[in-house]
């Protein structure tokens, strides 16, 4: 099972540099990043390393757009599944939401939720 972190809080720089803070470069580590970055990108020079890979995706409710980026994200990322995932979210307005949908099947099985980051 992947390790699995919702990072929430703002502004984007923050989340980003609460995820740096706590990254193990010697594992493999997916970010998935919700939104661009607002100023210096942190995990921008992390991602060059071998063991983390990062996806930037588009702004928006995950939960309102029927959670079809995330579900594309995340297929993508767990048919190689990382050991650790962190997911940055813009806004935590629909967290119970996602947390709900990550929890269920078929992500149940494939991925293990932490306590969330809070910036």
């Amino acid at each position: 099972m992947t390790l699995t972190t919702l990072v929430i809080g703002a502004p984007a720089s923050a989340r980003e540099a609460a995820i740096a803070s706590t990254l193990d470069t010697s594992i493999t580590t997916m970010l998935i990043l919700e939104g661009l970055p607002d100023g210096t990108a942190n995990l921008d020079t992390a991602a060059e390393l071998p063991n983390i890979n990062l996806a930037r995706i588009a702004p928006g409710c995950l939960c309102c757009t029927g959670n079809l980026v995330m579900r594309v994200t995340l297929n993508r990322v767990l048919r190689h599944p990382p050991a650790r995932l962190y997911i940055s979210l813009a806004t935590a307005t629909h967290l119970d939401q996602i947390r709900h949908f990550l929890t269920h099947p078929p992500y149940d099985a494939l991925l293990m939720l932490t306590d969330d980051l809070c910036i």
